[in-house]
């Protein structure tokens, strides 16, 4: 077989081609070196560990990611496409992200968590509660040593002096900081002293923070029956603690200022309601010192009120002996013409007159009756004997008799149903015959009928 023998551009570019299609986009852990920043924007650096190195690219504009502060010595992850510089025959990684090394897990870790619990409703503002505005016991939850917990006393004790604070410290970085967090809230529920809880610590990195990120923490903070308010870190620092609370403060100083009102506040207010509580009892005491004098310009002597209240009852009195007087003199009027009126129209006449002419029908009402007794008892009695004469029991007495089959029941009336040796059954005046026919013989025209003699009559059962 004879060698192939390439051109450099020729090798450099089958080189490219099989490191494109066997690699797409790839992550690699490193730290950076001889880290350049030309004026075009782009980066370029060296990406090494203890045993190789690899050169980088990474472009101006591609990708939002890219720290501003990355330097020399940082670790970092980077993720980013394999590629071959064919012109120098350079093996290099085009970076499409970068990030810190330890941050960049817990950042995508944070992330994931973050758009779970979201797609759960726990961060939804419908489970938000309206933080008081001017509690009588605020609880505190972090470090009994941190510069957190200073800020937060002198700030309630500047701001609002006469709340009671429980303190309840906690470890707020480490292994034990989410567990500790989460039995301080459940203390803090069981004792329903507070009405509200702050969650704070100080400033520091996402690691630092990531306590607050615990799911733990963020479900019992959901859970509270106490509004929570978090003050956690700095401003620019954001935990899935803030997520959930009912309010999330910038600081700690801010947490506490955000569940207190401002004592001087308090004293402009009151000193405000003060004064127009002292205008408003001045305005009604003016009013009802003006209304006293129109009723002394208006008030009599008792002896003359008196007087006009004598005369006064003796008019009245007058008034009603006379009105009662007349009113008795209609009255006897009015009873004597309704007593005449009465006894004109007396209902003695007429209840007479209708006794009367009630007998008259009580006495044609009991002759109809008996009549009409009489004509049904004698139609009864005709009916009775033509139903004794068209009864079968009263032929039956004449010596005839009513034949059927003695299997089935169907009643015998031509010859032709009838067949040697079936069992026939014969119902005669007191009682039936069963009878087997040897033969049958039908009628002629000049059939005899034999002469029968009656019997005697016998009473019928129904006579």
């Amino acid at each position: 077989m004879e060698d192939v023998i390439y051109t450099v551009a020729a090798f450099n570019k089958e080189i490219k081609s099989l490191i494109d299609d066997s690699y797409k986009e790839i992550w690699i852990a490193g730290e950076i070196s001889n880290l350049a920043r030309p004026a075009s924007g782009h980066l370029y650096f060296t990406l090494k560990d203890k045993d190789a190195q690899v050169r980088c690219a990474f472009f101006r504009g591609v990708g939002t990611n890219r720290s501003t502060t990355v330097k020399d010595g940082d670790a970092v992850h980077l993720r980013g496409r394999p590629s071959f510089y064919e012109s120098r025959g350079q093996f290099q990684i085009i970076v499409k992200f970068l990030e810190p090394a330890g941050e960049g897990i817990l950042r995508r870790k944070f992330d994931e968590l973050k758009n779970r619990l979201y797609k759960e409703g726990l961060f939804g503002q419908m489970h938000k509660v309206q933080i008081p505005t001017m509690p009588n016991c605020i609880g505190v939850i972090t470090s009994s040593s941190g510069a957190a917990i200073r800020d937060i006393l002198s700030t309630l004790k500047r701001r609002y002096p006469i709340t009671n604070v429980l303190v309840l410290p906690v470890t707020v970085q480490g292994d034990e900081a989410a567990p500790q967090i989460v039995r301080a809230l459940t203390v803090a529920n069981k004792n329903k002293n507070c009405d509200v809880v702050i969650l704070a610590r100080g400033g520091g990195s996402l690691e630092d923070l990531w306590a607050f990120n615990e799911e733990l923490v963020v479900r019992a903070i959901f859970t509270s029956n106490i509004p929570i308010v978090t003050g956690i870190g700095h401003e620019i620092d954001v935990t899935l603690s803030d997520y959930v609370a009912d309010f999330r403060a910038e600081t700690p100083t801010a947490a506490a200022e955000a569940t207190t009102p401002d004592s001087s506040d308090l004293i402009k207010i009151i000193t405000s309601l003060n004064q127009r509580l002292k205008n408003s009892i001045e305005y009604i005491l003016q009013s009802h010192s003006q209304y006293i004098d129109s009723f002394s310009i208006r008030l009599r002597h008792p002896a003359d009120l008196l007087y006009a209240y004598r005369l006064r009852l003796h008019t009245i009195q007058s008034h009603h002996i006379f009105s009662f007087k007349t009113g008795v003199q209609k009255n006897e009027i009015k009873i004597l013409k309704l007593h005449q009126k009465l006894n004109s129209l007396s209902p003695k006449p007429i209840v007479e007159k209708y006794q009367m002419y009630v007998n008259n029908i009580s006495t044609s009402l009991v002759l109809t009756s008996q009549m009409l007794i009489e004509v049904q008892m004698n139609r009864l009695s005709s009916a009775s004997a033509r139903l004794r004469a068209l009864s079968p029991y009263h032929t039956m007495h004449r010596g005839y008799a009513i034949l059927t089959d003695g299997d089935s029941g169907n009643l015998i009336t031509h010859t032709n149903t009838v067949r040697s040796g079936q069992k026939l059954r014969a119902q005669i005046a007191d009682g039936s015959i069963e009878s087997i026919v040897n033969h049958v013989k039908k009628r002629s025209d000049q059939m005899v009928v034999p002469n029968i003699k009656s019997p005697e009559k016998t009473p019928h059962k129904d006579e």
